[in-house]
């Protein structure tokens, strides 16, 4: 018979769901160029052993253990392990810089670390560090001979951990100021992925690509905590064998970013303009036709086009997709529409690091793409006299660690959580506008809000990024990065050979077509929000020079630091 309890804890909820499904195969592991399937008993085994060796290192319940490397499943198998000790681990990306993973090391009072590989040790000092690449120095292998953990004392110590204890500390991505520690206890995760599955239909039958980092509040919950919770199996990939992996696994959910689905729809755009004229004008009546359904409209030739194309497009995602899940960052609508029109489910949601990930979510049978969704079971939702969007339940975070003032900034008095994003309602679900802390006040005293205006001007297929700016200033003026590849392609039907990107923003070729993408946008636009002025940028933005987080969302502080005099040569600001 299956247990449907809700369990205590995360250790719990692991234990629960190998009892319910012993022989299932609960983890997916990449061994050369195929995967090696283990089952749940299996992985529990493995559990004990590492939980044997964290044990030998000396950790104990409350104590503090960094994770720090790739995603994958030794990542895996050492928070689960920490989970059933009550032990609390603290993920650090490894893209991190020494100075910054220090920080965090030394803020949370870790004692121990565990790295994926010596390139990672060599960023912390003053705590023990361990590996679990084999031939790294201090294999974790070494250390689970030298403890008296039995299997009943760590099936006890399951037993032992509460709800209300603290199961991990994530730390949010800093775009502004130095990040804070975000405390997430065992409930917020279990409660959570109770409520959840009234919302997203997800079965012990599925198959979840897990390849986002798992540093991350949304991979961590979404594809690390909820499969494990349901009984569904987790295949691990990487960035490289993502497109081969979803063909040959054929998984049923994959979680994404919004940048990875823009990835996608420029690659399908850029292979059908090598196309002969008659395919291109195919697929846009494919695209046209599609996205007419979707709305509702009469479209006759939808479902013959849908075959002809839409198929085609959908053989890249494997055989048995039921939806892409995007998190992480606002997703254009232009990109959800464009996967809507080829039969391709997105689902965006909404949440925090501060709200365990999920908040709001769209449900596969009523997705209304143009929101994120209505609030899901256990979370209550509400719009503030200035458009802030609280949040309040089982899912919100117990505080800031060691930071009481910044927490109570953040949790009034009644428990509500201010996101600081700020959104409206249609009927239950939440569309969300723009940051409170991103509104630009322009000189006339205007009121904008960057991020639609961004996404209009993204719609263009030769604009990869942009970053609004207007604050003081007599009008709105950006910085935009072109998608380089796409605009070295439309150079190439002119016979022009040039791809270095800080050359091809140089051309007046190409400033003239991003003046006329601007242009278009603009027309689409109110008068104070149009792009009076703007830059290119010779360069994309990246997390190694310090333009976006770890979880790719644009650091508007540090962009604007980096390019003042681009910033200046545009637009004064107004006296």
């Amino acid at each position: 018979m299956i247990d449907t309890t809700t369990p205590k804890s995360l250790g719990a909820m692991l234990r629960r769901s190998v009892r319910n499904y012993p022989d299932k195969v609960s983890h997916m592991i990449p061994e050369g160029k195929n995967h090696r399937s283990m089952t749940y008993s299996e992985f529990f085994e493995c559990a004990y052993s590492r939980a044997k060796a964290l044990d030998a290192l000396g950790l104990k319940r409350g104590d503090r253990v960094v994770i720090m490397g790739e995603t994958g499943f030794e990542w895996a198998l050492t928070d689960w392990a920490a989970q059933t000790l009550g032990v609390v681990t603290v993920p650090i990306y490894p893209t991190l810089p020494p100075d910054q993973a220090q920080y965090i090391a030394n803020d949370c009072g870790a004692s121990v670390a565990i790295c994926s590989d010596d390139k990672q040790v060599a960023k912390l000092t003053g705590i023990k560090l361990v590996t679990w690449e084999a031939g790294q120095s201090n294999p974790i292998s070494e250390f689970g001979a030298n403890s008296t953990l039995d299997r009943q004392q760590w099936e006890a110590s399951i037993d032992l951990v509460e709800p209300s204890e603290l199961a991990t500390l994530i730390y949010t991505s800093g775009t502004t100021g130095q990040p804070k520690g975000v405390m997430l206890a065992h409930r917020n995760f279990t409660q959570l992925s109770d409520n959840i599955r009234d919302t997203l239909p997800i079965e012990n039958t599925d198959l979840f690509l897990s390849w986002l980092p798992l540093s991350h509040v949304f991979e961590r919950y979404a594809g690390h905590v909820l499969p494990m919770a349901v009984g569904a199996t987790v295949a691990y990939t990487n960035v490289a064998s993502l497109a081969t992996d979803m063909q040959k696994l054929n998984p049923s959910i994959v979680l994404c970013v919004p940048r990875m689905l823009e990835s996608i729809r420029a690659r399908v755009i850029e292979n059908v303009s090598k196309q002969p004229p008659i395919r291109q004008k195919l697929f846009a009546l494919a695209q046209s036709q599609g996205m007419t359904k979707v709305k509702g409209g009469f479209a006759p030739l939808a479902g013959v086009l849908d075959k002809l194309v839409g198929a085609k497009i959908r053989e890249r995602t494997g055989s048995r997709l039921k939806f892409f899940v995007s998190g992480g960052a606002a997703l254009p609508p232009h990109v959800t529409e464009f996967f809507l029109a080829f039969n391709i489910t997105v689902l965006q949601g909404y949440g925090l690091t501060e709200t365990t990930a999920a908040s709001s979510l769209n449900p596969p049978h009523d997705n209304r793409p143009e929101t994120v969704g209505p609030a899901i079971k256990g979370v209550e939702m509400k719009i503030a006299a200035d458009g802030e969007i609280l949040i309040k339940g089982d899912s919100v975070m117990l505080g800031y660690y060691n930071l009481p003032d910044a927490t109570r900034e953040a949790i009034d008095a009644d428990g509500w959580f201010h996101t600081g994003d700020i959104g409206v309602f249609d009927g239950p679900y939440l569309k969300i506008t723009d940051r409170k802390k991103d509104l630009l006040v322009l000189g006339n005293g205007k009121n904008v809000a960057p991020q639609p205006v961004e996404n209009k001007l993204k719609e263009s297929d030769f604009i990869s990024e942009v970053v609004l700016l207007g604050d003081g200033m007599e009008y709105c003026c950006a910085l935009i990065v072109p998608e380089f590849d796409r605009i070295s392609a439309w150079l190439a039907t002119q016979g022009v050979t040039e791809k270095h990107p800080s050359a091809l923003v140089t051309r007046d070729d190409v400033k003239a077509l991003i003046k006329k993408e601007v242009d278009a946008a603009n027309k689409q636009l109110a008068d104070f929000e149009k792009v009076k002025r703007h830059v290119l940028v010779g360069k994309a933005f990246s997390v190694d020079d310090g333009e976006l987080t770890p979880s790719l969302k644009v650091r508007r502080k540090v962009v604007k630091e980096k390019y003042a005099t681009e910033i200046s040569s545009m637009q004064r600001p107004s006296v």
